[in-house]
């Protein structure tokens, strides 16, 4: 087990608020994480991306690193800004 994945778990069983909110956090961060990936495997920059979507690089940057409470439809407008589509699962 990882240092990383130690703190975690001693975390969790000693902090009832961190792991209460450990997995919302945890998936909204993914988010941006994973918009990240894609602008950055399609070879764009975030400043191409704010041109595409009529922002400023900043914005872009926020929603990356800041992903919480993101609507579907700038998901969308993100994902046809890099040529590709969001698509979305309840399991």
């Amino acid at each position: 087990m990882s240092d990383l994945k130690k703190y975690i778990a001693k975390r969790k069983r000693t902090d009832k608020a961190f792991a209460k909110d450990y997995a919302k956090g945890f998936e909204e961060f993914k988010i941006g994480v994973m918009l990240r990936q894609a602008r950055e495997s399609s070879g764009i920059t975030q400043e191409q991306v704010a041109q595409k979507l009529r922002t400023n690089k900043s914005a872009i940057s926020r929603i990356e690193n800041h992903s919480e409470d993101i609507r579907l439809s700038t998901l969308r407008k993100y994902a046809e800004a890099l040529g590709k589509e969001i698509r979305l699962e309840i399991a």
